[in-house]
């Protein structure tokens, strides 16, 4: 069965007049509904994987995020995964840990697997993993759907945000709001108990209400859509918050905006997870650790100095290590 990319959320049942192969697209809060997807599940096989040479992240000394009595929140362990379709390795072996109140970035050159690292802890479908264990407060994360996973906390903002056709944004975040809250037995909102409740999180990113009767980033610019993004991420509040280089294309004040957001949402119990290449970003956001990929494995883990020193002598001089 042909499979379509889709995001790590819920599908709820929206009244989109959009096309199939429009709405067969990642997208960060749902996956649209099952009626327009061409996805089938497709079981992970394990096999045998040889360790990565890494360090664990607990070995170094607390971020600015961490808290004297941090729980793991997710534990990757000799990871390794393939793309699907060609079966090219992408994952060697990849293993992180991530605790509660810490806020991790990964850096590395185009290729080294950061943003299929990314996809796969949210359960794209493009990627079938082949070996090791994922663990999301305790349980077998690879053994969840992407929308068990975003109910167990999991939130993962793309790259490039999708355009929606037909779909409005008041309208979608509602929805992803509400299937949220009714599955942990919360009531649901009201259109106009929701348009309260997003009151203060579109002024913490600096949208205009305007935007919530458009279609879902239809016209948007790209700052336009990565604001988008984190409003998201605002409505969700994930325990586990994915941000595949949510600075790109982002102007000086587009990013101190994302930025204030998202450490807006930090707490001691809930964590970050950046993909990035720009030092810029972690003047605004302060990484507990910083990790550098490359060939599909962590090969170096320190704090803010060693995304410093990857900046002044770039990746070579890393690897030389």
């Amino acid at each position: 069965m042909a499979r379509c990319v889709h995001s790590s959320t819920f599908t709820p049942s929206l009244p989109i007049r959009s096309s199939p192969s429009k709405l067969c697209q990642t997208f960060a809060i749902f996956r649209v509904p099952s009626r327009f997807l061409c996805y089938g599940t497709r079981r992970r096989r394990a096999s045998s994987a040889a360790a990565a040479l890494t360090v664990d992240s607990r070995t170094i000394g607390e971020g600015p995020h961490s808290t004297d009595v941090s729980r793991v929140l997710l534990e990757a362990r000799d990871l390794t995964a393939v793309v699907a379709e060609s079966r090219q390795e992408i994952l060697r072996g990849v293993n992180l840990t991530i605790n509660e109140g810490e806020v991790h970035v990964i850096m590395g050159k185009n290729g080294s697997g950061k943003s299929t690292l990314s996809k796969v802890l949210a359960g794209h479908p493009d990627y079938e993993v082949t070996g090791g264990s994922v663990s999301f407060k305790g349980e077998n994360l690879l053994e969840m759907e992407p929308e068990e996973r975003s109910y167990a906390g999991i939130f993962m903002s793309f790259q490039t945000p999708v355009e929606i056709p037909g779909v409005s944004n008041m309208e979608f975040l509602r929805m992803a709001c509400n299937a949220h809250k009714k599955k942990h037995n919360e009531a649901e909102l009201s259109p106009i108990e929701f348009f309260g409740f997003l009151q203060p999180k579109l002024i913490a990113v600096r949208m205009d209400p305007s935007f919530l009767n458009r279609n879902v980033n239809e016209g948007f610019s790209g700052g336009e859509k990565k604001r988008n993004e984190i409003l998201q991420l605002l409505v969700l509040d994930p325990k586990l918050a994915i941000l595949d280089e949510i600075d790109s294309g982002l102007d000086v004040d587009a990013l101190q905006d994302v930025a204030k957001a998202v450490n807006g949402v930090l707490t001691p119990h809930n964590s970050v997870l950046m993909i990035t290449h720009y030092l810029r970003l972690l003047d605004y956001i302060k990484p507990s650790f910083v990790h550098i990929m490359e060939a599909g494995t962590i090969v170096r883990t320190g704090d803010m100095s060693l995304a410093k020193q990857l900046e002044k002598e770039g990746y070579r001089a890393i690897s030389d290590l």
